[in-house]
């Protein structure tokens, strides 16, 4: 897992792999079914990642990897931790199991407030290991890992180790500050989890109320039926032209029967086609979403 941090290491900012994050949500709905996702509706408890002065290094470790373990629902996998100089936050060796080895920077031998941020995304590897969920580039794959990590409840710790200053720039992970707080705030509306007194970094919290104004955002676009009025204009008037503006979240099909459109389900982005004519409840056979739709 990469990180950034001291002078010179600018973080970046935005959504710049929003298009991945959705491609992630909906493979992980599909490979886990929205019974399994609901698996995990308890987050990763802070005070399974508390790591004082005065635990033994290795013993601490071991402790905050076997909590983080039970929270990815991986009982019967192992993690053997070691130090290391790197560049890396943290890497796994994966195989066969069920004991991991994980190598960390050694740097958290002191600064341990941030490990169990680092074990989220080594742990969310063995867990994808384990579905034989992957994405065809390392990048996206990456990509893949952060989000699971965060909408399987541990994610919330690798945007609470992101800290920037005039002085210091830290984040670990491959995910954007604000698309970490996206997918978490995407958690956070399917099973009702508000993760603002949780942070302790201000600067993640900023980042998190931008990433959840545009989950948020996705719940009002067109053509459901909730969306704002101008989202509704643009939305009749590429109706009748049949073919979406650039930008828009949805597009026309003609069929013999009639036109449709496809837009993707707010909450775990599968696409969803339906006959244009008016207003339509409809529900999402990945997530089971109702929504009430105005096509």
């Amino acid at each position: 897992m990469t990180q950034n941090h001291g002078r010179g290491s600018p973080v970046e900012h935005g959504f710049p792999h929003l298009d991945t994050v959705h491609r992630a949500l909906t493979a992980l709905f599909r490979r886990l079914s929205y019974d399994g996702i609901r698996a995990y509706d308890a987050g990763f408890p802070a005070a399974d990642a508390a790591f004082s002065p005065d635990d033994d290094p290795h013993l601490g470790a071991q402790r905050v990897a076997r909590a983080m373990v039970r929270a990815l629902r991986l009982p019967d996998a192992r993690l053997v931790i070691g130090y290391r100089a790197m560049t890396e936050a943290a890497t796994v060796e994966l195989g066969p199991g069920p004991e991991y080895f994980v190598e960390v920077n050694e740097r958290f031998r002191t600064h341990r407030r941030d490990l169990g941020a680092a074990l989220a995304h080594e742990v969310a590897h063995v867990l994808l290991h384990r579905l034989d969920l992957r994405f065809p580039t390392t990048e996206d794959n990456e990509i893949l890992t952060d989000t699971t990590a965060a909408y399987l409840g541990a994610g919330w710790l690798l945007l609470d180790a992101y800290r920037e200053d005039e002085l210091t720039h830290q984040k670990l992970g491959y995910l954007t500050p604000e698309e970490f707080g996206y997918v978490l705030a995407k958690r956070g509306e399917l099973i009702g989890e508000d993760l603002s007194t949780r942070f302790t970094s201000p600067r993640a919290y900023e980042a998190y109320a931008r990433g959840r104004a545009l989950a948020a955002r996705d719940h009002r676009r067109a053509p459901l039926a909730v969306a704002s009025w101008p989202e509704r204009l643009r939305y009749a008037r590429d109706r009748r032209t049949g073919s979406a503006a650039p930008g828009a979240s949805y597009r026309f099909e003609r069929h013999a029967d009639g036109q449709r459109v496809s837009f993707p389900c707010p909450v775990c982005r599968q696409w969803l086609r339906l006959p244009v004519g008016g207003p339509v409840r409809a529900r999402c056979g990945l997530c089971h979403t109702v929504l009430e739709c105005d096509t």
